[in-house]
This record gives structure tokens, sequence and C-alpha cells, in this order.
């Protein structure tokens, strides 16, 4: 699997990423082992978790696996910290939690270190620089090699970015993660903007819109799927209207061209868009991931990924960046 830099880094990932939110929750350990094998086998180094999959779950999962089908240091180990479970509180960008959070994950992790830690989400109770200090103290303890965010929308991620590189000494942001689809392109107005003037790399989280756009619910729901699951529907819903359906007919027509599947168009969009460095995939089993990867192979002609950015384009609306409509 080609490689590529993170941001202005030297730290180069694997195309592709392999998401774990469903790893010690719906998934165990077997089908979860069997998903890391055929990921490393495919030449995938990047592995993404969070200290909230299944409580901690997925972290704990991942450890168990490390160095029985991949050593460590072939792995680039990215987790995140700041979502607490709190109905009055849902991000802790405090320097105390996050901190705390990076030690208990590197405990549930079995390692002296992750590659990539990144803030989960914009905490607007904290002072900016003190969260972003917990940053610097990670990567000069050696907690943490690069440092990036997730869930930070325009403003926040160009402060923090300036905040960051205006003294010498704090560590750059490498990365900025967001949910990034044909379904899904918002970050286009600002986010993704924000992030490249600032030589961050974008990794791509729900690359397939939630998998609507797998086509699988074209013609219903299946019952295995997340779109029938009671705690998943929801998650979905919002890409099964009349936009999406659109999309997502557009997306069939041109893998039927292509002698492609939808998933692989949807995909290989998202991967070689510009700012991108990585799409996040989150697969139910080995076979479904084997699928994914399987879009290592293909590039969209041009004219195809004109047609697919026509039919999905959002609209800019003033003072957004280059806003097309008033």
């Amino acid at each position: 699997m080609e490689l590529r830099h993170l941001g202005r880094t030297g730290l180069r990932v694997s195309r592709l990423g392999l998401g774990t939110m469903t790893w010690g929750q719906d998934m165990d350990e077997l089908d979860a082992a069997e998903q890391l094998k055929t990921f490393v086998e495919a030449g995938g180094n990047l592995v993404d978790t969070a200290d909230v999959y299944a409580d901690g779950g997925a972290e704990y999962l991942l450890s168990r696996l490390i160095e029985e089908f991949v050593p460590r240091a072939d792995l680039v180990i990215a987790t995140k910290a700041g979502s607490v479970p709190d109905a009055d509180r849902r991000f802790d960008g405090s320097r105390g939690h996050l901190l705390s959070a990076l030690d208990a994950s590197l405990r549930r992790l079995g390692t002296d270190y992750v590659d990539l830690w990144q803030v989960h989400a914009f905490d607007p109770g904290t002072p900016t620089d003190e969260t972003l200090h917990a940053l610097d103290l990670a990567v000069s303890s050696g907690r943490a090699r690069y440092v990036g965010v997730s869930n930070f929308c325009g403003w926040q991620l160009a402060k923090a970015a300036t905040w960051q590189r205006a003294v010498p000494g704090r560590m750059p942001l490498a990365s900025t993660q967001m949910e990034y689809s044909l379904l899904q392109r918002g970050i286009e107005r600002e986010v993704l903007p924000a992030a490249v003037d600032s030589d961050m790399g974008l990794l791509a989280a729900s690359p397939l819109g939630r998998g609507v756009l797998t086509g699988k619910y074209r013609h219903g729901t299946p019952a295995e799927s997340r779109g029938a699951s009671p705690y998943l529907a929801a998650f979905v819903q919002p890409y099964l209207d009349q936009r999406g359906r659109r999309i997502v007919d557009a997306v069939a027509t041109a893998a039927d061209g292509l002698g492609a599947t939808p998933l692989q168009v949807a995909l290989a969009w998202v991967r070689d868009r510009p700012g991108v460095v990585a799409p996040i995939v989150g697969a139910r089993n080995a076979a479904q991931l084997a699928a994914a990867l399987s879009v290592e192979s293909l590039t969209l002609p041009e004219e195809i990924c004109r047609a697919l950015d026509e039919i999905s384009a959002p609209i800019h609306f003033y003072p957004d960046h280059d806003w097309s409509a008033l």
C-alpha cells in the first residue's frame, strides 16, 4: 500500500487507515485479529482508536494483538482523548484530564508511546492554550511522537494551528480528523482550507458515509447493517434522504461503468481529494475490510471525479471560503 506523509512531518502512514470504533463492543478478539492481519498483510500501518471506544476496550484489544501479528514498531498507532461520559460536559480538554487519559491509554495499549495523539474535540470550557500545552508535554515527555486534533471547526483549527506555530518549541499539529465523504463535504468550507494552509494532513472519518455509499440501503435496510441496529440507526438515518439517494445512485452508475463496486468508487474519491492523507475505514469483518483495501488499485478517471463532484457539491454561502451563492 502506498505511504503518505502526515502533514508536514516525516511520519509516513498508509493511505488507508484501520478504524477500531467497534472493537471490544460489537467485535470480539478473533474478528479483530482477522482484521488486523488482513490490514497488515495489505501493507497498512495506520490504526486509529480512542480512549472512549468500548470504554477503553478497543485500546486493550489492540494491545493483545500487537506483536502476535505485527511488531509494535511497524504500526502507527493513533488514539484520542477528551471525550467524557458526562451529560453536562461532553468534552474535557483540560491539561489534567488529557494527560491522565494519555497515561491510561498507554497502559491499555501496553506501549510506552503512541505515534499520533489527538484531542477528540474542542472544549469551549478550557482555554485553548491549556489544551495545546498538554500536547506539547506529551511530546516532550516521549509519550507521543506527533499530535493532532479532531472535530475542530475552521476557526478553532486555525487558532490552534497558529498558536502552536507562534513560538519555537511548541509542537505543530500534524493532522486533523474529520468526517468526510461524498455525503458530507461540509469541511470543504473552512476546515479543509485551514488544514491545508497550516500544513496539516486530513484523516477522513466515515469515508463511506456511515456505510450508505456502499449502496447497501438502496433497496431497504439489511438486517445485519448499522441502519438496523437499535443504537446506530440514528447514526445512519441522516444520509438516507433524497439527496443521499441521488448521490448513491450516481456512485453506483460510476461503479457499473468502471467495473468496480460503489464502495471502491466512494473510497477512491475521498482518498485522492486534496489535503486528504488517509480515510479511516471501520469494517464489520475481515471480508468487508478486504473489499475496502482492494481500492488500492483503483484511480478514478477525471471525468468520473467531476461528475461526482457536481452531484454532491455543497453550497457555499457568504462568507464561507470560495462561496458560490449569496
